[in-house]
């Protein structure tokens, strides 16, 4: 069976963001319909990775606008372009994570996203378990709800 490589399907190719640019401007960046992350880039090697996930959190932790570098996340999980889209969806899948930048050489190449994988796997492959603990609601009569519930 052939299995297609990462360097076969449509690399998103996202703006890149320094680790010392301002938190505003990275969310002023996720904005854009087509951006779902920023890879964080010193010297051409992806240092972090920052999310809208990552914006939310601070903004609802501190009033604090610091650097990107105090709110991504590091150290990054990437994939090499030679890899096939099932190593990739298991990496995702591993990890926790929905975006892979794909580096060859340590060189940053582009940014893997579940959506990219999507068309060439069967649902279940790319099912990302969240890793992290679920937001609680109350509802009526006292009963507790998970968000999505």
């Amino acid at each position: 069976m052939i299995e297609t490589t990462v360097e076969s399907v449509d690399l998103r190719s996202p703006p890149t963001i320094a680790p010392e640019t301002p938190v505003t401007e990275a969310a002023h960046s996720l904005r854009r319909p087509t951006v779902s992350a920023l890879p964080v880039l010193e010297d051409e090697s992806v240092v972090g990775i920052v999310t809208e996930s990552d914006i939310v959190a601070l903004v609802a932790e501190t009033d604090d606008r610091p650097a990107t570098r105090t709110i991504m996340s590091a150290p990054v999980t990437t994939i090499s372009p030679t890899a096939t889209i099932s190593d990739a969806a298991e990496t995702m899948r591993t990890h926790g994570v929905k975006h892979l930048p794909v580096v060859s050489d340590g060189v940053y190449r582009g940014l893997l996203s579940v959506r990219t994988l999507a068309p060439y796997l069967p649902r279940h492959r790319l099912e990302i378990e969240w890793r992290d603990e679920p937001m609680r609601l109350e509802a009526t009569e006292g009963q507790e709800l998970t968000v999505g519930d």
